[in-house]
């Protein structure tokens, strides 16, 4: 009995709606206390009265004001509250605390699985997992069979804040400019652009410069004998002179501005096809395998020779660091020579995956130990190629001949000249070689291309006699160039 006893007077405690027997008197009963005791006890002397009303009015100033130390007032109808405590109440809130350190009991917990069950009746969905805002993660998928009706006005798709927008390159040429009498030959070099923006182009046996500046054609060099052919053409890496493989097995030195051959050196037993400068040293490919090595600086030129293609040298070229020398041959072969002045004349890498002649050699001009080669109409690939180690890099087949190659670093893109059966120009991306753009136009196959100095144009010149300027290649005017740090500039003020 004394349990259920014990249980009421809690519940008692605990409900609101009841009187609270054992709690202060209110202000407002101690007030019609006070007022009815001295309106009841009205023959007490004046002076009582006086300080029973002055005791029941709120203090006009505020205590400790004037520094004056305000006392507690000792009788009821002051403005302090001060709770009586007793045992029973003390009793009451220790069992509250010991209750919620308790553990939960089972039946909590087998009512949760009926409680979220119900939940979801009722709502659709579990009340303790719905969520009013989503801040993180991934978006929540929408109900099966939910349609959007503002999927009509609005796009779900997120827009990009900045979209990289392809350059526009247009399929038809700058500029068509003649070319007669050109050598429908696979295995010769007949045109370059020097770094004074002037194209040399070899026709029959002469020599024309075209300066992409002003236009004009200036006639270098005609061959004394009618018979005889120009068979290639490279400039210095400044652009002032140019050197002119025959057929008469000569290379010949120009000085481009005064229109005057310096010296014809001689030494090859057969017509030279390829050229390539290395700073003073001018390298010559002839149809005799061989590959000669010219100091142009003295009279005594020739310095070494590189033999190792059993059929004709028809591509030449020096990486840009000058430290490779990159043949090709009719032998379907790829040489890769050292820049040496010893007496070891040995090829670092023969690379021998090719199964056509190789003519379109190129190196990359970012990445200077990267070779980019060419195979004929019995190959049809190109590959990418690691001087220093040796190995194919990658390998795309082009269905079509490769006829030259030329690296566009605006773009950091590869540029194809192709012959039978295309007939076309094709820009790659590089390193991934994927098609970005083909120029067509030519009407025969692709001899020869030739990268402006400003990299913005790449020329082509076809068996159809005429070259082509595509303007492929522009950079975007709208991207300012960096800054460079140069020593002139820091002293300028």
């Amino acid at each position: 009995m004394s349990h259920f006893g014990f249980e009421n007077d809690i519940h008692n405690v605990l409900r609101l709606d009841m009187p609270i027997t054992n709690a202060p008197m209110a202000r407002w009963q101690r007030k019609a206390s006070t007022s009815n005791s001295t309106s009841t006890n009205s023959l007490s002397p004046n002076k009582s009265v006086n300080r029973s009303a002055s005791l029941s009015k709120t203090p006009s100033k505020t205590p400790g004001k004037n520094g004056k130390a305000q006392n507690t007032p000792s009788k009821a109808g002051g403005d302090r509250f001060i709770p009586t405590r007793n045992n029973k109440q003390l009793d009451v809130a220790s069992f509250l605390i010991s209750k919620e350190n308790e553990p939960v009991e089972e039946t909590a917990s087998s009512t949760a699985p009926n409680q979220k069950a119900w939940s979801v009746t009722l709502n659709g969905y579990d009340i303790d997992e719905a969520k009013i805002l989503h801040l993180g993660g991934k978006p929540l998928n929408a109900p099966e069979g939910y349609q959007n009706n503002l999927k009509v006005l609005y796009s779900q798709v997120p827009t990009p804040v900045s979209i990289k927008k392809s350059r526009y390159i247009s399929s038809v040429p700058e500029r068509i400019l003649d070319a007669p009498d050109i050598k429908n030959d696979f295995y010769l070099n007949l045109m370059d652009w020097g770094r004074q923006n002037l194209l040399a182009v070899g026709l029959a046996n002469h020599v024309y410069l075209w300066d992409a500046a002003a236009g004009d054609i200036v006639l270098l060099k005609k061959m004394e004998d009618d018979n005889e052919f120009i068979c290639s053409v490279s400039w210095s890496k400044d652009g002032n002179f140019l050197a002119i493989g025959t057929s008469d097995c000569k290379v010949e030195l120009w000085d481009v501005q005064y229109q005057k051959r310096l010296r014809s050196m001689d030494g090859h037993s057969a017509r030279v096809g390829c050229l390539s400068w290395n700073d003073h040293v001018l390298s010559s490919g002839s149809r005799s395998g061989l590959i000669h090595q010219h100091d142009v600086r003295v009279a005594d030129h020739h310095i070494f020779t590189f033999g190792g293609h059993t059929q004709e040298v028809c591509g030449l070229t020096w990486s840009p660091d000058g430290k490779y020398l990159a043949s090709g041959g009719n032998d379907n072969m790829v040489y890769i020579w050292p820049m040496t002045t010893g007496s070891e004349y040995q090829a670092i890498h023969a690379l021998s995956e090719h199964q056509g002649a190789v003519k379109a050699l190129a190196w990359c001009p970012w990445q200077p130990s990267i070779l980019a080669s060419g195979g004929g109409t019995s190959d049809r690939h190109i590959r990418i190629w690691n001087a220093n180690s040796g190995s194919c890099i990658s390998a795309l087949d082009t269905c079509s001949q490769v006829s030259s190659l030329v690296f566009a670093p605006n773009y950091k893109e590869l540029v194809s000249g192709h012959g039978f059966a295309h007939d076309k120009v094709i820009i790659w991306k590089y390193p991934s070689l994927t098609k970005v753009a083909e120029l067509e136009g030519h009407e025969d196959r692709v001899l020869n291309l030739a990268l402006s100095p400003d990299g913005s144009t790449v020329a082509s010149v076809a068996a159809d006699e005429t070259i082509r300027l595509w303007k492929s290649f522009e950079k975007d005017a709208v991207k300012k160039p960096k800054p460079t740090n140069s020593i002139i500039q820091q002293h300028i003020r």
